[in-house]
């Protein structure tokens, strides 16, 4: 059998691979990007699905429109422009995708040949270097610093022929669970916005913040080229898949949409009806800061473990939200040998070299914390410095 050259061409998920030798119950594993399932409202979805169908019966059954559920892309436009002054995001400008990985599939689906360029974080998020792989792009890997990517990087990159996009994660990057600084989100802004690329914001992580104060979008309500992505994943339920696409720019969202119906006609709308249903008859927000206050403990509890058992020559990030930290062994050691070890002794981790675009044996490991017990932490991270 003869495979296309883009599948042949694309690894296939790395943290899905190493979950199915990480899943076993007598291993701490600080692999996956699990929200905690104590988080997961069930009760509260419970009678959202017994509302929903009472509400709107068939409807709930039935095909649907490709742009998604007009009440959710309602909610989600007010809920933008409450969050951010001057986005004035509208329901056309929302369109709900099967997760934010559909997002980045499509888009990268609308815009990109074999050989166009992407500009991406340097480590950047493995879903979107695999949904963007199968394009068969060229891309261009920026380096990204404590404040942000490297501006003048970027600003290198922009020059590269054929570029059609930049990809950001500005708020509790995955992997490294760094934060965009306001002025390096200035000085990204300046640098991208006379360009004819498409801006891309990926937000999934944005509103578990635990520390600091929110930042405005890099390009948003500032760019007509300028995307946003959000999930429902990270604070209501991953199970139900619903993401979504922000902007204004609606000759792309065209593009998007009949992108969508060749791939699968339109996002769950059983899943969109309940969600719907949820938002508006719940204490949403007060939702999110339990979580919040959740996964500040058990990053708390890993930063604390981690200053009192890794050695001096281990470093790490110090997220002030999201999901992750990231690790670097600065003795050069690979990441990939000292997985092996670890697991040897029943503890996982994630090791740096899927986040990147064209490097191997790489000296960073990335870290989960918010599906495990602060005990399971302190024992985890025990065994794990011994290791490294």
């Amino acid at each position: 059998m003869q495979y296309s050259d883009s599948i042949l061409y694309t690894p296939s998920s790395f943290i899905r691979n190493i979950l199915k030798v990480t899943d076993a119950e007598d291993v701490i594993s600080f692999a996956g990007g699990l929200p905690n399932p104590i988080s997961f409202p069930i009760e509260q979805l419970k009678t959202s699905i017994a509302h929903a169908i009472d509400e709107n019966g068939a409807k709930l059954f039935q095909y649907s429109t490709t742009q998604g559920y007009l009440p959710l892309r309602e909610y989600i436009a007010n809920k933008y422009n409450q969050k951010q002054p001057g986005l004035d995001f509208k329901p056309e400008d929302v369109f709900i995708t099967t997760g934010s990985q559909q997002a980045l599939e499509l888009i990268s689906k609308v815009l990109l040949n074999k050989g166009d360029g992407i500009i991406i974080e340097e480590p950047g998020y493995l879903g979107a270097i695999q949904a963007f792989t199968l394009r068969q792009p060229a891309f261009h890997s920026v380096t990204l610093e404590q404040e942000g990517i490297n501006v003048e990087a970027l600003k290198e990159a922009l020059k590269k022929p054929k570029v059609k996009m930049v990809y950001t994660v500005p708020n509790f990057q995955n992997p490294t669970g760094l934060t965009y600084t306001k002025e390096r989100r200035e000085e990204v802004y300046e640098a991208v916005k006379g360009e004819d690329v498409i801006f891309i914001e990926d937000d999934p992580y944005g509103e578990l913040r635990f520390t600091g104060e929110n930042l405005p979008y890099i390009a948003a309500g500032k760019m007509e080229n300028s995307v946003v992505l959000g999930s429902f994943s990270k604070t209501v339920t991953p199970g139900m898949r619903l993401g979504y696409i922000l902007t204004k720019n609606h000759e792309l969202l065209g593009h998007i949409e009949t992108a969508k119906q060749a791939s699968d006609l339109h996002t769950n709308i059983f899943a969109q009806y309940i969600l719907h249903d949820y938002l508006t008859n719940n204490a949403y927000e007060e939702h999110v800061e339990k979580i919040t206050a959740l996964y500040k403990a058990q990053s708390d509890a890993m930063l604390t473990a981690m200053e009192k058992y890794f050695p001096p020559h281990v470093t790490y990030t110090k997220p002030d939200g999201g999901m992750f930290i990231w690790v670097t062994m600065e003795n050069g050691a690979s990441a990939l040998e000292k997985f092996h070890e670890a697991m040897e002794q029943k503890v996982a981790f994630v090791p740096g070299d899927p986040f990147y675009t064209s490097k191997t044996g790489v000296n960073t490991m990335r870290l989960n914390y918010t599906n495990a017990t602060p005990e399971m932490i302190e024992e985890g991270i025990k065994r794990l410095g011994k290791i490294l």
